[in-house]
């Protein structure tokens, strides 16, 4: 399946809000990702969004709509030569290897763009599928640090997977 990287547009807003209110996306995001995702919760992360220069977060397009979001984060302080990645996806398109072509994009649109030298992702532990799509997409476990996050009112292990340049 086709799919291409894209900056938002207050366009997307409709495709944002019927594809990201999820409860199946929102378990595996953080609280940041709002659960119901509102029209104004959309708004208000496009908006964000376009502020980046260079971008460095992404709609991924499938069939002209706004179907999930990449992003990547450079850090800062002695952090300075990493770069976090996120994303999701929209439900109908898990399983067609969508992300993981998207995640090896931004690797390189993100070696490309940043002065780093590694970017990471943190899969909660019972994200299976993100962690073999980061698997397919080269990056290595680094971390498992046991019942870190506390979501839905559970805890769950930290995994820390990492490439690098």
């Amino acid at each position: 399946m086709q799919f291409t990287l894209r900056p938002w547009s207050l366009s997307d807003i409709d495709s944002l809000v019927e594809y990201g209110n999820n409860f199946n996306i929102a378990k595996n995001m953080r609280n940041v990702f709002p659960h119901p995702y509102t029209k104004e919760a959309g708004i208000r992360f496009i908006e964000k969004m376009k502020q980046f220069n260079p971008a460095q977060v992404f709609t991924i397009d499938i069939n002209g709509k706004a179907s999930g979001g990449i992003g990547i984060f450079p850090q800062d302080d002695i952090m300075c030569k990493n770069a976090e990645l996120g994303y999701w996806l929209a439900e109908p398109f898990w399983g067609k290897g969508i992300i993981t072509m998207a995640i090896k994009e931004m690797v390189s649109y993100g070696f490309k763009t940043f002065d780093i030298s590694r970017i990471f992702a943190i899969p909660f532990g019972s994200n299976i599928a993100s962690q073999k799509a980061l698997e397919k997409a080269g990056f290595k476990l680094e971390a498992k640090l046991e019942n870190t996050i506390f979501k839905n009112g559970g805890y769950q292990d930290e995994l820390i997977y990492a490439v690098r340049r």
